[in-house]
């Protein structure tokens, strides 16, 4: 039988503005829900500028606590709209603990849980490190009325080992919110192949659990960085089902979950694991003996 699911990936250019950022995604989700979405993705720090191209500790002030004003508004958004709302933002857990975060809202306004990126990279332009500790509350699932959904953000998507843990644990679809995009100088060929291995890599994910990947990017000249957009969904063995452009878009994607199934049937991979082999995959490095 057939189990499908319409997923609204919302992708767009964010200002220094925080109230001007949140109500253009809250828009953007009610145009979703109108089109008939039932699972609506934000993308990684929906309601703020890209802030750490710089180190500036007065960009501390946008964060917001798990729950607060703004999952509160969001919760009686999803339970209007009857929607499943992914919305990722910048959360302050205490007095100097801070994380990049995603809150899971179910249809009914249920506050489900977080997900607190476990990844956090410290490039030129991306001086994440110096904002955000580390998640430390394991990889999360969610178990909303229309799927199960594993969370994931950004830098995250580069790393096998957390899609695997986050598929074993039920994951029908795992979303990766993201801010990805390039520099000045890199542009024509170097910018073709940067996209091509950022969804070259989340395609694997979803083939090598047989599952369904949604990656939702931002658009847009933040300072130094352009946002490339591109959100794509992928199917269960790496086909590209739906993929937005590189400007402000709401990518509506219908998503078949009995698909899983009959795809795990036929390449099974979870059946033919070695899991007692795995052990040294818990090493930083391992020394060729």
């Amino acid at each position: 039988m057939k189990k499908n699911v319409e997923l609204a990936l919302i992708q767009s250019a964010c200002s220094a503005d925080i109230t001007e950022n949140i109500d253009k995604a809250t828009n953007k989700i009610e145009d979703a829900a109108r089109k008939g979405a039932q699972i609506i993705i934000l993308q990684e720090l929906f309601q703020t500028p890209y802030f750490c191209q710089t180190i500036n500790e007065e960009f501390f002030d946008w964060a917001q606590p798990i729950p607060g004003p703004l999952t509160d508004k969001l919760t009686t958004l999803a339970r209007d709209l009857e929607v499943v709302i992914v919305a990722p933002f910048f959360e302050q857990r205490a007095a100097g603990i801070y994380h990049n975060s995603l809150v899971v809202i179910d249809a009914d306004g249920t506050l489900m849980g977080r997900y607190r990126k476990q990844h956090i990279p410290d490039d030129p332009c991306f001086h994440e490190k110096f904002y955000f500790t580390p998640g430390d509350d394991g990889y999360k699932v969610f178990n909303t009325r229309f799927a199960k959904i594993g969370t994931l953000i950004c830098w995250d998507q580069w790393y096998p080992e957390a899609a695997r843990i986050t598929a074993l644990k039920g994951a029908e679809l795992l979303v990766y919110p993201t801010a990805i995009g390039t520099l000045p100088h890199e542009k024509g060929k170097e910018k073709k192949e940067f996209l091509d291995a950022w969804q070259t890599i989340q395609k694997s994910h979803a083939i090598a659990n047989s599952c369904f990947v949604a990656a939702v990017n931002r658009t847009g000249q933040e300072g130094k960085i352009s946002f490339w957009g591109h959100s794509f969904v992928s199917g269960p063995f790496g086909k590209i089902l739906a993929e937005a452009g590189d400007d402000d878009e709401v990518l509506i994607v219908d998503i078949d979950l009995s698909q899983i199934e009959s795809q795990r049937r036929i390449w099974p991979f979870y059946r033919d694991r070695r899991i007692d082999t795995y052990q040294p995959i818990v090493k930083r490095y391992i020394e060729n003996e």
